[in-house]
């Protein structure tokens, strides 16, 4: 998807999101900021990679049940499938990071609280091509 937004190598075990802390006020920011503080009330400017953490709680959640207009670029010809998106507070970062359930996990599966972590997905593939993301799973679940 987007370089150094998350770990490329290792097992699921390893997986992280990558974020940045500013070393002056200790903001985290994810996505990812490499030029400046984003922090308005900071004037400081350097920058370390961090990797976020692992298990957070569902903040919010919903589903998609339609194809988004132009300019999301899908097959119209291939059937839409649903998919869910999971709000996930990360506490010790003092944020909230947005993206999809694993496949499979539904609305009707989650609860605003349960404990989620973060795993490698997949959100496109070709024949010569994978494109890698971040999924929320239900901690507990099997992958």
């Amino acid at each position: 998807m987007v370089a150094g937004w998350f770990t490329q190598d290792g097992g699921e075990e390893d997986f992280r999101l990558l974020g940045t802390r500013c070393a002056a006020c200790t903001s985290v920011f994810f996505p990812r900021e490499d030029s400046f503080c984003r922090n308005p009330a900071c004037e400081g400017g350097e920058l370390a990679e961090v990797p976020l953490s692992k298990r957070g709680r569902v903040w919010s959640y919903t589903d998609g049940r339609y194809r988004p207009p132009a300019p999301y670029v899908s097959d119209p010809d291939t059937p839409w499938e649903p998919y869910t998106l999971v709000a996930v507070e990360l506490e010790a970062e003092r944020m909230v990071v947005l993206g999809q359930a694993v496949p499979g996990v539904c609305v009707g599966d989650l609860a605003v609280g349960m404990e989620v972590e973060v795993v490698p997905g997949v959100l496109d593939e070709t024949s010569r091509t994978v494109w890698t993301t971040w999924h929320w799973r239900p901690v507990g679940m099997a992958s």
